[in-house]
């Protein structure tokens, strides 16, 4: 997580593997900073929601437990379909979605200790029988990921990560059944970010320079062959997330330097309210629902 100054290579796609060494490293770090229920961003703002939570961290993992619930209710998962879960993190939505629903899931990641995570997690909540993980690129699935296998799929937050993302929508496209929903959620661009925050996005999240909403569109529907089902705006409650994860850090400051040392966290300190500024002023988030045709 070096944050050197900007270079062309600050702003190059990262690889699969970089993706998971990244996770394999720091993801004690995203714990600490977004919650432990899942890593990703949490619905904060919705209509008549009422919230109880005795710290911050819980009321961060009520946020996220809030915003998978309304993945699952988006996709309509019921106990007759399977979902495959592209990026599943640590594994908490694929395990949420298996209560809920009574669904399959098959969880991919790129890192070797989500998936140990991940298999334990299942092995405790009795659901490894219906609830898997695997090591895997969803840009390039093997042949184990049989065409027109899976009744649904979503990517919460993973595809920030991908250096190709028409691969993994032709991928997705691939697995789907026919009529079959893929939700993704995307970090995009808003005005013109600085280089400085460029660099700092991809340090801290490990992922390519975020695109326009329109021009993520243009990919979905027009090049992979996908139906625009939803498009919703949850920006509020990213930039929430963002605010949030800086606060986290400053409280847990001297566990993270514990756990990375004087080097690395000085790299954090410089990079993190960067971070919540290319958050606050520059990029937006959005949750996509696709249909492949029938």
């Amino acid at each position: 997580m070096a944050v050197d100054e900007y270079s062309e290579s600050a702003q190059a796609a990262p690889t699969p593997e970089e993706v998971g060494a990244s996770y394999d490293e720091f993801g004690d770090l995203y714990g600490l900073i977004l919650g432990d229920a899942a890593i990703h961003v949490g619905m904060w703002v919705t209509p008549g929601a009422r919230t109880r939570a005795a710290g911050l961290t819980d009321l961060a993992n009520l946020a996220m437990d809030r915003q998978t619930d309304h993945y699952i209710a988006a996709l309509g998962l019921g106990p007759d379909d399977h979902l495959l879960d592209i990026g599943c993190g640590t594994g908490g939505p694929a395990l949420r979605a298996a209560r809920a629903t009574g669904a399959r899931v098959t969880g991919i990641t790129v890192s070797g200790s989500q998936v140990e995570l991940c298999r334990a997690r299942a092995d405790e909540a009795g659901l490894a029988d219906r609830v898997g993980f695997a090591l895997a690129d969803a840009m390039d699935l093997g042949k184990e990921y049989e065409d027109e296998s899976y009744d649904a799929a979503w990517a919460i937050d993973s595809f920030a990560h991908m250096d190709n993302r028409l691969a993994v929508l032709r991928q997705a496209w691939r697995v789907l059944r026919p009529g079959g929903r893929l939700l993704f959620t995307e970090f995009t661009k808003r005005g013109e970010p600085t280089p400085e925050h460029l660099a700092v996005w991809r340090a801290v999240w490990t992922s390519p320079p975020p695109q326009t909403p329109a021009a993520l569109l243009e990919r979905v529907t027009t090049e992979a062959g996908f139906h625009l089902e939803r498009l919703e705006n949850h920006t509020d409650s990213f930039v929430v997330t963002g605010d949030l994860m800086d606060i986290f850090y400053r409280e847990h400051h001297e566990r993270i330097l514990a756990r990375y040392g004087a080097e690395t966290t000085a790299n954090m300190d410089a990079a993190m309210p960067k971070l919540r500024e290319l958050i606050n002023e520059y990029m937006g988030y959005f949750v996509f629902v696709v249909r492949k045709p029938n």
